[in-house]
């Protein structure tokens, strides 16, 4: 059984012109796996993670055939139900650490609420957790840091210090949305071996949420490619540069390489069909 299965998903807005359909029949499955998401801005890949949470509040519509975490279908939860599935289930990396985190908490003090909410233990203990777990995402002063509040950390800090906070309950699946877009190269593949070595120690499932291909084709195991709320193609994250969709193709065409150098990048040439065509590949 996988461990998470996503049947036939819709995210719908209503409009001054009638209904928006921000996300269109999605449907894939999670292994314990690290499985990309990437499309450019709009494309559904942040409403897909926020679904499956049911994290779209109204007027959003969210629709299903079935959203199944270890075979219980999500969508047939309460609200208490579904509130002891996030984090302690399934948990999620915003994109920015400057609007997820409690501006006047001390970050210790919210490390250490997402543990207690969880489990039935003293502050002490959730204490020594939050230092662990710290140390876990390699920040070298824990003890200072659970003292600091957001606005004393860099963004690479406050992306690691979210990582913690997530991770904390132990959830079977982490969903990463653009965790690494605005941190430098070098505290960027910091950032991912920390997660990579967390998802491989836990034997957790990761959903990695980006725009940047050439990252997920190095980082990830399979690729879901989204266009317009579609799941257009999916492949294994090491033969990315082989996609065969034309909209995949154009987008790996506009990157530069510096193995392959080009005086003039291609412009991404977009056709109408692509957004009410098959996908190619297989959800799986």
């Amino acid at each position: 059984m996988s461990l998470l299965e996503v049947e036939n998903l819709w995210v719908r807005f209503p409009i001054r012109q009638g209904i928006f359909d921000a996300v269109r029949g999605v449907s894939f499955a999670l292994e314990r796996e690290r499985l990309g998401i990437v499309g450019e801005s709009g494309s559904g890949k942040s409403m897909t993670g926020r679904a499956i949470l049911r994290l779209i509040r109204k007027p959003g519509i969210v629709e299903a055939d079935a959203i199944r975490l270890e075979g219980r279908n999500l969508l047939e939860l309460s609200e208490p139900e579904m509130r002891k599935v996030r984090g302690q289930k399934i948990s999620m990396v915003m994109q920015d650490p400057k609007f997820s985190l409690n501006p006047v908490m001390t970050i210790g003090d919210q490390i250490m609420e997402s543990y207690l909410l969880h489990n039935n233990t003293s502050k002490a203990q959730a204490r020594a957790k939050a230092i662990a777990m710290l140390e876990a995402v390699s920040i070298r002063d824990p003890e200072r840091v659970m003292r600091a509040y957001p606005h004393e950390m860099s963004g690479g800090m406050g992306q690691r210090i979210m990582i913690a906070m997530m991770l904390i309950p132990d959830p079977q699946i982490l969903i990463a949305d653009e965790p690494t877009s605005a941190l430098d190269v070098s505290v960027q593949r910091q950032v991912l071996d920390i997660m990579d070595g967390l998802v491989k120690e836990r034997g957790m499932g990761l959903i990695f949420i980006s725009h940047d291909l050439n990252l997920v084709s190095e980082f990830c195991d399979r690729v879901l490619i989204m266009y317009a709320g579609r799941i257009v193609e999916v492949c294994d994250a090491d033969k990315l540069h082989q996609a065969k969709h034309p909209y995949t193709q154009g987008l790996l065409n506009s990157l530069p390489r510096l193995d392959q150098p080009k005086k003039h990048l291609e412009v991404l040439k977009r056709d109408d069909g692509w957004a009410d065509g098959e996908s190619v590949g297989g959800s799986r």
